[in-house]
C-alpha cells in the first residue's frame, strides 16, 4: 500500500486543556499511523522561523508568544493521501467554518487559537518533519 507522511502540532491551548489523549484517539481512529511523537516545547527563535511564511503578517508576534508559552505535542502521521486527508480532520483554521467532527470544530477556541497544526502540502510536510524530528526520530 502506498502511503505519505504529514506534520501536526497539538498546540499550547490543546495541550493546556488536557485535549492530548481525545485529538490523539481521533488521529489514530481516522487512519493515520503516527511514526514520530514527542512533547517539546518551541524557543522565540525556533517559533519564528517554523512561522517564518508569516512573517510579514500582522499576526506574526501573537503568533509566536502563543505557540512558545507552553508545550506543544510534534508528531509525523502516515497514511495513504495523509496531507489531504489530515486536513480534512483538522477542519477550517476558523472553529465557527469548522465541519461537524473536525479536531477544529471540537478543541479550538477561536481562529488563533487553533488546537492543531497540520502541513498543507507533501513538501511541507516533510520541512516541517524534518524541523522538529532527527532521521533517527521518525520511524
Amino acid at each position: 500500500m502506498a502511503t505519505n507522511r504529514t506534520f501536526t502540532m497539538l498546540k499550547p491551548d490543546s495541550i493546556e486543556k488536557g485535549n492530548i489523549g481525545a485529538i490523539l484517539e481521533k488521529i489514530n481512529a481516522s487512519g493515520f499511523r503516527i511514526v514520530a511523537m514527542k512533547m517539546t516545547q518551541m524557543s522565540t527563535t525556533e517559533a519564528e522561523t517554523f512561522y517564518a511564511v508569516h512573517s510579514e503578517r500582522p499576526f506574526f508576534g501573537e503568533l509566536v508568544e502563543y505557540m512558545t508559552r507552553g508545550p506543544i505535542v510534534a508528531a509525523i502521521l502516515e497514511k495513504e493521501n495523509a496531507v489531504e486527508d489530515f486536513r480534512a480532520l483538522i477542519g477550517a483554521t476558523n472553529p465557527a467554518d469548522a465541519a461537524e467532527g473536525t479536531l477544529r470544530k471540537l478543541y479550538a477556541a477561536s481562529m488563533g487559537e487553533n488546537a492543531v497544526h497540520g502541513s498543507d502540502s507533501d513538501e511541507n510536510a516533510q520541512i516541517e518533519s524534518n524541523f522538529h524530528f532527527s532521521g533517527r526520530e521518525q520511524f
